[in-house]
């Protein structure tokens, strides 16, 4: 995304934390290729049975950001922050739907090693979204700033420098904090 569309985001964002409630309808063509990157990406870790589509996580996300006022967003990277936000509660409450609708089968699935780089061959690459949604619970009374930085990078599927521009860290800050994360989650996920 070039300097220019970064510029109109950051334009549209402010004039919608402002009170523009239109500015969310100009602000959706800037954004929806990006968005529907990340879905895409988000939905590739999850197991072939998934029913939620790229295109329909990303309308859930527009709705949502409809139903309420305008957030203050000081810049792209706070607004996919929140997006990230809301992906992550979007595929859990689809998860649990799908999971109700089964009586205990059929939970959405993802590939956590894949996401959080973790290699061990002995271990079964598929884990559901619920069980990690769980583990990321725990990891937020623990450390409340390495729980933000994993929902980033996994369920918004930012970029190291992406999530530090959202949640105002250094970069260096913020990969340090993912390393420390991500073999905590996998521990965890390791134990259930």
């Amino acid at each position: 995304m070039g300097d220019e569309a970064i510029g109109e985001i950051t334009r549209h964002l402010r004039e919608w934390s402002s009170g523009d409630p239109e500015a969310l309808a100009r602000l959706l063509p800037v954004i929806y290729e990006e968005l529907r990157r990340l879905a895409r990406a988000q939905l590739a870790r999850e197991g072939s049975g998934h029913t939620l589509q790229p295109t329909a996580l990303v309308h859930e996300i527009y709705l949502r950001l409809t139903e309420g006022e305008g957030k203050l967003f000081a810049s792209r990277g706070r607004f996919f922050a929140y997006a990230a936000c809301l992906m992550r509660h979007i595929l859990v409450d689809h998860a649990r739907a799908r999971l109700a609708g089964k009586r205990g089968g059929g939970a959405t699935i993802l590939r956590l090693e894949e996401a959080l780089e973790v290699s061990d061959p002995s271990r079964p690459d598929l884990v559901d979204v619920l069980a990690v949604d769980e583990a990321l619970r725990r990891l937020e009374a623990l450390d409340e700033r390495q729980a933000r930085i994993v929902e980033l990078r996994y369920f918004g599927g930012l970029t190291v420098p992406e999530a530090a521009e959202a949640l105002g860290l250094s970069p260096a800050s913020v990969d340090r904090s993912w390393k420390v994360a991500r073999l905590w989650l996998a521990r965890e996920m390791e134990r259930r």
